[in-house]
């Protein structure tokens, strides 16, 4: 049996908009610079608390860390909440895990640093959480590229690292797969460039949604064979 991993935001969902802004009102709520859109673009995919940390100037106190991640959270509890709120799936997305999960030799999950009570709220709204095995987030292992999330994982649905991939927009979910001996797909649609995600380590890029499932059949035989872990590549440290 072939585990496959995704990532949400970027992946599945198109989130950047709404990250972003929960981030400036957090930032200046607390009275902290905010940095623009762009270097939070470039965060997502981290846990809140790393998100932050590496958001804020270096040297904030660990207090003020503490109340940006407080702010950050009422924040995008309270634009969830607004008549305006938008976190679309990427077009193809459902037709794409549909197509994933009528295979009888596959599983599906998702690894994401989202809170388990954020992923838990778009998986019923948008009607998906029947499609995945196991689900890991931010509340349940350390942030990306630690390979935590995908390990525990494993551990859940009894799959091997070899038989696995993980599917993710940004280079800390290619780092986490290979931490963990993995299979690192990237996607094109997301918030990492598609020669960031290759430098990182991905196996394949996929350019839509609606190649996806052809990309993941195209990769079948590599999840035959043990994958090479790169030397050094730990995904500890950050």
């Amino acid at each position: 049996m072939k585990l496959i991993l995704f990532d949400c935001d970027g992946t599945l969902v198109d989130s950047h908009h709404n990250i972003a802004e929960a981030m400036r009102r957090a930032f200046a709520e607390v009275g902290v610079p905010y940095p623009g859109d762009a270097a939070t673009r470039g965060i997502i995919g981290l846990s809140l608390h790393a998100a932050v940390t590496a958001l804020a100037p270096e040297g904030t106190e660990p207090g003020t860390l503490r109340r940006l991640e407080e702010a950050y959270k009422q924040h995008f509890f309270q634009l969830r909440h607004e008549p305006d709120f938008h976190e679309p799936l990427f077009p193809g997305a459902r037709e794409a895990l549909e197509a994933l999960a009528a295979r009888d030799d596959v599983l599906l999950g998702v690894a994401t640093g989202k809170s388990r009570r954020g992923l838990e709220v778009l998986l019923e709204r948008e009607g998906l959480r029947d499609f995945f095995v196991t689900l890991q987030t931010a509340d349940d292992a350390p942030s990306k590229p630690h390979p935590g999330m995908v390990l525990r994982a494993l551990e859940e649905t009894g799959a091997e690292p070899h038989r696995t991939a993980l599917i993710g927009d940004t280079r800390y979910d290619m780092e986490m797969a290979r931490a963990a001996g993995t299979l690192p797909i990237g996607v094109a649609w997301g918030y990492h460039p598609p020669h960031e995600l290759r430098a990182a380590g991905a196996a394949e890029i996929a350019e839509q949604f609606s190649h996806l499932p052809e990309t993941v059949e195209s990769l079948i035989p590599a999840l035959e064979k043990p994958i090479q872990v790169a030397a050094g590549n730990t995904g500890k440290g950050k």
